[in-house]
């Protein structure tokens, strides 16, 4: 508190009592007598006012709370706007206290504190103009904003302890005041950490904090393509090089150099250039850092913690994550916390293979199950041999059930609209034995060979369903050039004649050229296709299977098959990873999603698309 001399040298205006004690002042107000009540209200209001003095009226008023009924609600709002946050620690044990007595006895109020509580969730706002446009946001220079954000959450916790019924009132009030995505960096990392906080003292409810912040999340995903991420990163190398060859140009060497070595120290190496990537990575290192410390007690993984929250992500997942076409990053936090222990990875494929096999979804959701079965055996590390080979098994007998099923039938033939999850599930095999067959065959080539023989490929290549038909190119190839390489099954004659039975579509292109596209049928994508946040891939690239450029060795194996008499007239496309522009024939296109649905060519770490040639 501040001393007798300090509180006495303070402007009269500000010292001066008008009407009496606070007491006398409410009961003049209620009989009609306003004036000192409104001088109340303009000493309150006074942006300068002392810290004693807002000391002084937070003890009246808080032996006064039983006159602050709902009439007097003008009256608690300027006390909520008081300057109480960046005051001395006398001024913030006064506030709190007066805040715990206003919500024990007035309730009617409670909204109101709890919304300037999370009103401090984010960094005071500062005034900016730029060419007299008002670009104001937060003040990121606040050396005392943690102090003031655990004192935020002090004042939370001491209106929860006071009222029980917080939580369920606290709720819209976070989403309310969840920033718009424009805001600055700073603000959305201050606030979605403060949201995560609350979930600590507030259990209740972290699973609806959760979904808020992974629904926000996930729109910024879906309007942040990875291509477009790509493009403004290799936009923003460009120009750097540009920038570095013309300082090494100038005369002034000193100064060149000087220039230099400031942006050695920029912390703008790791920044994405895309301005809603560079949002994406910062709030997705937030939530990986959330996941691994809720998880982990001085240091060890405490599973009855890690099983709680593995339960909610997957809630949130099923909500928002598997019905969401074209998200890029934000699924990792499932990928992430399945890689602590063995037992949840298998627990979130059991959960991933019971929604493909049920036929009461929708067929969309069964498909995405399937494509996230596939991608998420062929991308994680963490996920022994023994376990992909027990999901192929499932996989595999769960489609040629399927073929059993439709060969009775009269819907026998391709058709994706039909069969969707079951060309979904054949990509995710063909995707899987891609990535893993090398560890399939190591150690025991023949007890390998005879395992993917017992697979049976081939009556699932040469059904009437047709899936090489109608997975996505880059699977196709590649599958087709390691089956035929072990002699599991030989794919080309099939592809050749898909590829004769595409129809070109014919449009108009720019400046009225026609232009031949096809297109695949098939809306499905790799979930788990490479990772490119700055920093927060940081966190996944340890546990991350990354494409595995091959070998000329490995591309002449592919190319020649084990068994003997093949041509040796091959093109040699496959070495270059491109698909051949052959005039006169359709190749196997990618479908209208590209961007969404498959890897990039550009993409550091994924297959190409790439053409295996057959055999004449």
């Amino acid at each position: 508190m501040l001393g007798a001399d300090e509180f006495i040298s303070s402007p009269p205006r500000k010292t001066v009592r008008f009407g009496g004690t606070l007491t006398e002042i409410l009961l003049k107000y209620e009989k009609g007598d306003t004036t000192d009540f409104e001088l109340l209200k303009h000493q309150l209001s006074d942006p300068d006012i002392k810290d004693a003095q807002i000391i002084n009226w937070l003890h009246e008023f808080r032996a006064s709370v039983a006159y602050l009924t709902k009439e007097l609600g003008q009256l608690v709002n300027i006390l909520l706007k008081l300057p109480w946050l960046r005051r001395s620690r006398e001024v913030v044990e006064e506030y709190l206290g007066f805040l715990g007595n206003l919500v024990s006895a007035q309730t009617v109020h409670l909204r109101p504190c709890l919304r300037m509580i999370v009103a401090q969730f984010v960094p005071p706002r500062i005034t900016i103009r730029e060419d007299d446009v008002d670009i104001s946001d937060s003040d990121d220079d606040d050396e005392n904003i943690s102090a003031n954000f655990d004192t935020c959450h002090r004042a939370l916790q001491t209106v929860a302890r006071y009222v029980p019924s917080t939580p369920q009132f606290l709720m819209p009030i976070l989403v309310e005041f969840f920033p718009f995505i424009n805001k600055s960096e700073r603000t959305l990392e201050c606030y979605v950490h403060n949201l995560l906080r609350v979930t600590v003292y507030l259990p209740t409810l972290r699973l609806q904090i959760l979904e808020l912040i992974i629904e926000k999340l996930l729109k910024l995903d879906v309007s942040t393509p990875q291509q477009d991420i790509e493009d403004a990163e290799e936009t923003a190398n460009n120009c750097a090089s540009e920038e570095k060859s013309t300082e090494e140009g100038l005369f002034d060497m000193e100064e060149d150099e000087d220039r230099k070595g400031n942006k050695a120290v920029s912390p703008n190496i790791e920044r994405m250039a895309h301005p809603l990537a560079e949002r994406l990575d910062i709030l997705m290192t937030i939530l990986f850092s959330y996941i691994r410390d809720v998880c982990h007690v001085d240091g060890k993984l405490d599973i009855n913690n890690t099983k709680d929250l593995y339960r909610d992500l997957v809630s949130v997942f099923d909500k928002l994550i598997l019905p969401t076409h074209a998200s890029c990053h934000v699924q990792y936090f499932m990928f992430y916390i399945c890689s602590f222990k063995l037992g949840l990875a298998e627990a979130f494929l059991d959960h991933l293979w019971k929604k493909l096999q049920d036929p009461n979804n929708p067929s969309v959701i069964r498909q995405t199950a399937g494509s996230y079965i596939g991608s998420f055996l062929a991308r994680a590390k963490f996920i022994p041999i023994i376990t992909v080979k027990a999901c192929l098994d499932l996989l595999v007998n769960w489609l040629h059930k399927y073929i059993d099923n439709q060969d009775k039938g009269a819907n026998a033939y391709c058709d994706v609209a039909l069969h969707g999850p079951f060309y979904s599930t054949c990509q995710a095999v063909f995707y899987t034995l891609i990535f893993r067959h090398k560890q399939l065959l190591d150690g025991n080539l023949r007890k390998g060979l005879s395992y993917l023989q017992s697979l049976n490929f081939e009556r699932i290549v040469m059904c009437q369903l047709n899936p090489l038909k109608i997975c996505i190119p880059s699977v196709v190839n590649l599958f087709a050039a390691i089956t035929r390489k072990y002699q599991l099954v030989f794919c080309y004659t099939i592809i050749e004649r898909n590829n004769r039975q595409f129809i070109p579509v014919v449009r108009s292109g720019t400046g009225g050229d026609l232009v031949q596209t096809c297109t695949n049928p098939l809306d499905s994508f790799f979930p788990f296709d490479p990772y490119i946040l700055k920093r927060s891939k940081k966190t996944i690239d340890p546990m991350y299977q990354f494409w595995e450029e091959l070998s000329a060795e490995d591309l002449e194996d592919l190319k020649k098959p084990i068994k003997k008499g093949t041509s040796e007239d091959e093109d040699d496309d496959f070495l270059k990873g491109e698909t051949p522009q052959n005039d006169g024939v359709v190749e196997i296109a990618p479908h209208s999603y590209e961007s969404n649905t498959r890897s990039p060519v550009s993409s550091i770490g994924s297959p190409a698309d790439c053409y295996v040639p057959y055999p004449l």
